[in-house]
């Protein structure tokens, strides 16, 4: 079922790519992290209410500064839901909404075993700059003006961009 409502959620976006993610939904174990060559994940891009900082986290596997996010778990209620649960858990912030529309979609190499990941990435929306909490999954977590983003091998410009389009 939640396979299923992610397909139809995803059919409105205007992705080349979109036809892997509708693949590995129709495949049963497409959100399972054991499933390869890819499988599906949620993350989200959390931006504060005026949209002028973004809310990063230093990842501790790859290193990099990132949005919050990870596998769909099975008590997720959809993929939406896990970005806001991956959100909730990965920087502490309380009062955190998700909108249901995914705002990009990005295939990434997976640090978990398998090729890749296929992220479903989600507009977050914070309350404020609520002072985060750094989980156990990461280095740090901070607060980015998003005309400053963390310059590395990642380009997180596009992801906040959407999420900004999103935010307005």
């Amino acid at each position: 079922m939640l396979a299923a409502d992610a397909a139809r959620e995803l059919h409105d976006l205007d992705d080349p790519a979109l036809p892997l993610w509708l693949a590995a939904l129709a495949h049963p174990d497409g959100l399972r992290r054991s499933h390869g060559p890819a499988h599906v994940t949620a993350s989200g891009v959390v931006l504060d209410p005026p949209g002028g900082a973004v809310l990063l986290v230093l990842h501790r596997k790859v290193g990099l500064w990132l949005q919050p996010g990870g596998h769909v778990d099975d008590d997720d209620v959809s993929i939406a839901a896990a970005a806001l649960r991956e959100a909730r858990e990965e920087t502490g912030v309380p009062g955190l909404s998700v909108d249901p529309r995914p705002v990009a979609l990005d295939r990434h190499p997976a640090p978990c075993g398998v090729e890749h990941h296929l992220d479903v990435q989600y507009l977050v929306r914070a309350p404020g700059r609520t002072v985060p909490v750094v989980s156990e999954e990461s280095l740090d977590v901070r607060w980015w003006p998003v005309d400053a983003l963390p310059q590395q091998r990642i380009d997180l410009g596009p992801l906040v961009r959407a999420g900004l389009a999103h935010l307005r």
